[in-house]
């Protein structure tokens, strides 16, 4: 791992692509000279981390989206702050990525996912004991809190333990799989443990993080020493995390509050500005919290940007999907679970074939393939009628699986490929960042256009939207010249 950087450099040195308009590689063995041959004890262990904790992030938060109504019953919360149960965690998630990202690369992986794994598991423990609502809230705030460390963090130690190409193709199509099977499994196994007792689910994490945790402090090797010890950013760190928390609230409290109300046009105004300050100082401080240089690196800003929009399509689809199926049909939570399950299994074949995919035909076509297989997935949604139909709802499930099983690590991929590694953190951050407030931004729109009313009609506009969000993912990579 490489011990210092240059504050303020155009470029990163050392390990950053040859140019910063480098292209995605047609091939991913040009990228790297080494074989796919066995991999070291502290590979697995770097790998079984990441993916435990990528697994751990989706079960808890698909695990509390099927609950809430159970949740919001036996505590009396009315819908506006039942909605909060997932809001508060998505708010604190996104609000501290970056932050999150950063403090991996400054303050060590091993160090960062320690404390934070530990405090995931301590307030998990503590939620399922919570008797009002409002602690219960403040307690998944911690906790999206304490994943916006945990991740990028994980997914760092994974990027500077592989070396780019097959060794790193082949581990982000594994993490991949965990990713998949965490959300998919947490929709099922939240809607049947709801069932009998919501806490229950509050529980269940609780051994998977003392799990992580063991194998960190028992595997996971001393982070290094830095060679320059940085100053303290404050006024950086306050405005990023002041500016990123200001705007996810403001996107997920905007179906409640209106987006043309006073209160979300301030609400992104504040945001703004409070992000404005943060580039401000960034440009001016000697030891900046992120260096803006990064940001000249056009395909990392163009992974961001699709998996922005990717994930915000995507988010939007759960959303219709649910109340196509639950609120217009009135299907179970774990029978909607089941219908997505065609999805999860083509994340979990094509996960580990990923690699060698990327291997053979180049991130590039892979990642075009994945992102195109949404359009047929979303278009079909236009086919529904007023009674599901198995022949249009497991071609949806299985292209939804196919795109997000070939995009999202694919996207992962190109964009920490070449970035140093004392600066994995921050990329790492960037890219679930941009992930979780385009999922937040998707969710919202898609919801806004529906907002009328739950009648089939209704969400056709919705499907649009969502199209739209697809099409949009796809311009960054279709503008990019092939190299």
């Amino acid at each position: 791992m490489s011990t210092s950087v240059t504050p303020n450099d155009g470029l990163s040195g050392g390990q950053v692509r040859a140019e910063s308009g480098a292209e995605l590689p047609e091939s991913g063995a040009q990228a790297s000279g080494e074989g796919a041959g066995k991999w070291p004890t502290r590979w697995w262990v770097a790998l079984l981390v990441a993916s435990g904790v990528i697994l751990l992030d989706g079960l808890d938060i698909s695990m509390i989206s099927v609950a809430t109504p159970e949740i919001r019953e036996a505590l009396g919360m009315s819908a506006s702050s039942a909605q909060w149960l997932v809001g508060a965690y998505i708010l604190a998630f996104g609000g501290f990525l970056l932050l999150g990202g950063r403090c991996a690369d400054l303050f060590g992986q091993r160090r960062v996912l320690i404390i934070a794994m530990s405090v995931f598991a301590v307030v998990s423990l503590l939620g399922a004991f919570a008797d009002s609502s409002t602690l219960l809230v403040i307690s998944r705030f911690i906790k999206g809190m304490a994943a916006a460390f945990t991740a990028p963090a994980a997914m760092s130690l994974l990027t500077t333990t592989f070396p780019e190409g097959p060794h790193r193709n082949k581990a982000f199509g594994i993490y991949n799989v965990f990713e998949a099977v965490g959300f998919s499994s947490g929709l099922i196994v939240g809607g049947l443990i709801a069932a009998v007792d919501w806490r229950a689910i509050f529980i269940m994490p609780v051994p998977i993080s003392v799990l992580i945790l063991l194998a960190v402090l028992k595997f996971v090797p001393k982070d290094l020493p830095r060679a320059e010890r940085q100053r303290t950013d404050i006024g950086g760190g306050i405005t990023l995390v002041g500016g990123m928390l200001l705007l996810v609230y403001t996107v997920v409290a905007a179906e409640h509050n209106g987006w043309a109300s006073l209160s979300t046009v301030l609400g992104f105004v504040v945001a703004a500005l409070l992000l404005v300050a943060f580039v401000t100082i960034e440009r001016k401080v000697k030891d900046p919290l992120v260096r803006l240089g990064i940001f000249r690196d056009r395909t990392l800003v163009g992974a961001n940007l699709s998996i922005g929009l990717l994930y915000g399509a995507a988010m939007g689809f759960q959303f219709v999907f649910g109340v196509y199926l639950q609120n217009i049909n009135g299907w179970s939570p774990w029978q909607m679970g089941l219908t997505m399950l065609p999805a999860g299994l083509m994340v979990v074949v094509l996960g580990p074939l990923l690699g060698p995919l990327m291997d053979r035909y180049g991130v590039r076509k892979v990642l075009m393939t994945g992102l195109l297989s949404f359009l047929p997935c979303y278009g079909l949604l236009l086919l529904m009628g007023d009674e599901p139909n198995l022949w249009i709802l497991l071609p949806v499930s299985v292209l939804w699986g196919i795109g997000f099983a070939l995009s999202i690590a694919t996207l992962m991929v190109a964009g920490t490929n070449g970035i140093a590694d004392e600066e994995q953190g921050l990329a790492s951050g960037l890219l679930t960042s941009s992930l979780q407030v385009g999922g937040a931004f998707g969710l919202a729109i898609v919801a806004a256009t529906i907002a009328p009313g739950t009648e089939l009609d209704m969400l056709y506009a919705g499907v649009v939207a969502m199209l739209i969000l697809s099409v949009l993912a796809l311009l960054p990579q279709l503008l990019r010249k092939r190299g």
